[in-house]
């Protein structure tokens, strides 16, 4: 883990601090009232505590992405193998098409994928295109900004959207009522609705208050040594 990749430019995370943070994580995933499986650890791809990246999970079928960093793309063929005691319909993102789960926000029936260095225009529409055969529909969003588009927006479910200034003015979003959250907390954008409760890194007051303002329950989280390799909340698990 400790060599996985980062932007941050925060230090490397210190590994036992990570696997309290992660444990806290796990637990508070059951407290909302969900079964957990955690899957081994696989020390050739030291970025696969960020399961979420490798596989896009909807209510009738798995898609195992193509992730665009070259040192992540082996992490599929292990997260198909786990997905298939869950699935019976798998399909696949292929070169030269790439896609990474941390750019997918999910409303409902309808995905918005956004462009990235991880993800790209053909991987997007590859995963449209899919997503129509089973009756669900996708968009592009284009975004230069951010790693991911989940850096910056999360889905709060009932028309609630938690965004940085730069994403809560695209266009494809003005429909949603926009939760805009001061550029000083913006690692806090990344967050997880589950069950009517959200959790929330820890550390980050103005955002926490907002959701809380909306009548959210929350649960805080301490995730200092994620965020040193770019990752937040949703990063850390598959929910479906």
């Amino acid at each position: 883990m400790v060599k996985g990749l980062t932007t941050a430019g925060l230090g490397k995370p210190d590994y036992a601090k990570a696997c309290k943070q992660h444990a806290n994580y796990v637990r508070a995933l059951e407290e909302c009232g969900l079964e957990v499986q955690i899957l081994d650890a696989d020390e050739r791809f030291p970025d696969s505590v960020f399961v979420e990246d490798p596989a896009l999970l909807t209510k009738r079928f798995a898609l195992v992405t193509n992730p665009g960093a070259s040192t992540r793309q082996g992490e599929a063929e292990t997260i198909k193998e786990v997905l298939g005691e869950f699935y019976a319909d798998i399909k696949e993102i292929s070169h030269p098409g790439t896609l990474e789960g941390g750019d997918v926000l999910i409303v409902g029936d309808h995905f918005y994928i956004g462009l990235s260095a991880r993800t790209n225009r053909k991987g997007a529409e590859q995963a449209i295109s899919i997503l129509e055969q089973f009756g669900m529909t996708g968009s592009v969003i284009k975004q230069n900004e951010l790693l991911h588009l989940k850096t910056g927006i999360s889905y709060l479910e009932n028309d609630i959207m938690i965004a940085i200034a730069v994403i809560a003015n695209h266009p494809q979003f003005q429909q949603y009522h926009i939760i805009q959250i001061p550029e000083e907390e913006s690692y806090a954008a990344n967050c997880v609705w589950i069950n009517g409760t959200v959790l929330v890194s820890e550390g980050y007051p103005q955002t926490l208050q907002k959701i809380r303002d909306e009548g959210y329950e929350t649960i805080t989280l301490e995730m200092s040594e994620f965020r040193k390799l770019d990752g937040g909340p949703s990063c850390l698990s598959l929910r479906f």
